[in-house]
């Protein structure tokens, strides 16, 4: 079985204007989103072998803060490919190219291809869950999505289950109950 986690990135700020886009940093609820989704992925046993980061700095922030609150730190690859806001195939490609033997892979990224490419992907999961990504992919928002399959080339559009879809508004909402 392999598993896709797929990360947007954070809340972003749009303070400077005249930063360029790949530039721009996380907000402070971005900042303090990342690490509540870093913990989950530690008390939910989401453990990367490898991750794949938009070099994007609100991307390489992300994954920073998430990362801090794992127990160990898997195998970090910065992929141009990935500051991409296409239909999510650039990003499947990527995984494809870069796995190998990783059998859970995180990638950290950028919508529209995040969401567009969990929702290729999806065809089995909670019906809540499902409905709840069909109506929208906000930042720092985390998918998980299992496959029963052995390598990367065979996962396939529709054939992926979706195991998880947790928000930062969620989690913040645990923490306050």
């Amino acid at each position: 079985m392999l598993r896709l986690l797929l990360l947007r990135h954070a809340k972003s700020s749009w303070t400077d204007p005249g930063l360029d886009d790949h530039d721009r940093p996380l907000n402070t609820r971005g900042q303090k989103s990342a690490p509540l989704i870093g913990r989950f992925m530690r008390e939910h046993k989401l453990n990367p072998d490898l991750v794949l980061c938009s070099p994007a700095r609100r991307a390489r922030e992300t994954w920073k803060l998430a990362s801090a609150q794992l127990r160990s730190a898997p195998r970090l690859l910065m992929e141009d490919g990935l500051y991409d806001f296409g239909n999510g195939g650039r990003i499947l490609d990527t995984v494809r190219a870069k796995a190998d033997s990783a059998k859970t892979v995180l990638v950290v990224g950028h919508n529209p291809s995040i969401e567009r490419l969990a929702q290729r992907l999806v065809g089995k999961g909670d019906a809540k869950l499902r409905k709840r990504l069909a109506e929208k992919y906000p930042t720092g928002a985390l998918v998980e999505i299992s496959f029963d399959a052995k390598e990367w080339k065979d996962i396939e559009d529709g054939k992926g289950t979706l195991s998880a879809f947790v928000r930062p508004r969620d989690l913040v909402k645990e923490a306050t109950t």
